[in-house]
């Protein structure tokens, strides 16, 4: 059951307003299906949308009847009927589902049956919507980590050059500067072109786009045309998914099987070095490939400086905002896919130097005397990295607060307490979306991993498991010089406990906590 929201309103997905109805069975020609309809035989209805979901029909839509894991979208054909669909795209299951067949018999709905609709249903609403990522630069980016922060610096340099951008992916989606959120990193396929198709509208050229393996393995992406796709790089997770880390990989390589136009790669690892070929654009910020960094230098407050090399021997200096070594490697695949679409050199450095990544190490300066940051890492490799970054910024102590979601992949929990605990002066183990799972057996796990560690090779360990206490405990335990890094939710605003999603955000908290702590020491810092 899906999870309920405390205090939002979940909308429907926007609509393009001007769309061109297509017959029904021109989709039928072009998908190669078989078309189910009434005795009075087919009528050449005018599809002028489609979605997957009932309570977003519109009259003249398209409903997807999808097989789901728990229940089958055929079940809800009658809701999506009386609010005007006008055809019905589903399985041979689905099709012989009593709410299909009285639909055809009682509302004279057609049916297009296909064996793999899911596959399909991507494509078919590119149709619908005039096929709009053919008009737009779609610019892919999949991987395990860094896809955000890449996209954000893709659109920062874009936006430097002048062009009216969009932006899809976890954090937010933007049309030409207005703000939506984003339910998924990659929204469903009819959620996917109809967006796009907005976007042509509001006159959108450019649209970095974070693709994740969910995404590719479930045909969110069907029908879109990448000028550019890009590879981060590949870490554990989502084995609750996928069944290994192969599984996984394969699903990422997805958007280097022919659907992007140019590719370019980090090679830094060697998952990416089994993505090239002699046509694509390489990335390290370490080791040889078409874009490398040299001379990097990092700031006390975490700014970085480097010089970029690039094609045709471009040398350029780069001053960085947001700390850790790894985002040099997001700042130049970055820089590569941006090139790649247009942009010139001295607007990839302005835009590089401008980039703001909500929940990407983060930091809430409020005048305190210690450094606070708030991170998005939620995987082993991630958590590693982050605190790594974080502990060449200070003399002090590292205090990191962390928890592992629920309902996910549980081989991670045990990794990310042994990295965490490995890397901190004072480690407190705490609750992040537990979901159904008992939140008190995550943080077992958790703690099982960090004890692994011996001693002598870690800092203390705590457990706090609300959320709130842990980064409150946290703030009131830092000294002067610190770093507090509060890591796994970064950007997002609700904290999942029994299928309730209640309003929870760790840079209000951290913020309220810091004020508390300043005005206790009666606002002096």
């Amino acid at each position: 059951m899906p999870a309920k929201l405390v205090g939002k309103a979940v909308t429907a997905p926007p609509r393009p307003t001007r769309i061109t109805p297509v017959p029904l069975t021109t989709l039928v020609a072009r998908a190669d299906a078989r078309l189910v309809t009434s005795s009075a035989g087919p009528a050449d209805r005018a599809v002028t949308g489609v979605t997957l979901r009932a309570q977003h029909v519109l009259p003249g839509d398209l409903f997807a009847a999808l097989p789901g894991a728990r229940v089958h979208g055929a079940d809800f054909v009658a809701s999506a009927v009386a609010a005007g669909a006008v055809a019905v795209l589903t399985d041979e299951a689905g099709a012989a589902k009593p709410a299909v067949r009285d639909a055809v018999r009682d509302a004279g709905i057609d049916v297009i049956v296909h064996e793999d609709p899911r596959d399909l249903v991507g494509s078919v609403a590119a149709w619908i919507y005039g096929e709009p990522s053919l008009r737009l630069s779609v610019l892919g980016v999949t991987g395990t980590s860094g896809k955000t922060t890449t996209a954000y610096m893709v659109e920062a340099a874009l936006r430097a050059a002048g062009h009216r951008t969009g932006l899809v992916g976890t954090v937010e989606t933007r049309i030409a500067g207005e703000r939506l959120a984003s339910a998924f990193t990659t929204p469903e396929a009819p959620d996917l072109q109809a967006l796009f198709a907005v976007m042509v509208e509001r006159g959108v050229t450019h649209v970095p786009m974070e693709v994740s393996s969910h995404a590719l393995a479930l045909g969110r992406v069907n029908g879109t045309r990448f000028a550019t796709g890009a590879f981060t790089n590949l870490s554990q997770d989502h084995l609750d998914f996928h069944s290994d880390l192969e599984d996984y990989f394969q699903a990422k390589a997805l958007l280097f099987d022919g659907r992007s136009t140019s590719e370019v790669v980090c090679v830094d690892g060697e998952w990416g070095k089994r993505l090239v070929t002699p046509h694509t654009i390489t990335v390290a910020a370490a080791g040889d490939a078409d874009w490398t960094a040299s001379g990097i230098t990092t700031s006390r407050t975490g700014e970085q400086t480097f010089t970029m090399h690039g094609p045709d021997g471009l040398a350029m200096p780069v001053t960085l905002p947001i700390p850790g070594s790894f985002n040099i490697a997001n700042a130049l695949l970055a820089a590569a896919v941006a090139h790649s679409a247009g942009v010139a050199p001295e607007d990839l450095v302005a835009g590089l130097a401008a980039v703001e990544v909500p929940g990407r190490m983060e930091r809430v300066a409020l005048g305190q005397d210690f450094t606070a940051v708030v991170d998005y890492a939620h995987k082993p490799e991630a958590v590693a990295l982050a605190l790594d970054a974080m502990r060449g910024r200070t003399d002090g102590r590292l205090i990191v607060v962390l928890g592992c979601g629920g309902d996910r992949d549980e081989g991670k929990r045990p990794l990310m307490g042994e990295a965490a605990a490995r890397r901190s002066d004072l480690l407190i183990v705490t609750d992040d979306n537990p979901r159904s799972e008992d939140p008190a057996a995550i943080r077992a796990a958790m703690r099982e991993g960090a004890t692994r560690v011996p001693s002598g090779e870690r800092g203390e360990v705590v457990e706090v498991g609300d959320r709130r206490a842990a980064i409150e405990a946290a703030v009131d335990r830092a000294r002067p010089g610190d770093v507090v890094v509060i890591a796994g939710k970064g950007h997002e605003t609700g904290q999942e406990i029994d299928g309730v999603v209640h309003p929870f955000s760790d840079r209000d908290e951290l913020r309220a906590a810091i004020w508390a702590g300043l005005d206790q020491k009666g606002g002096q810092a």
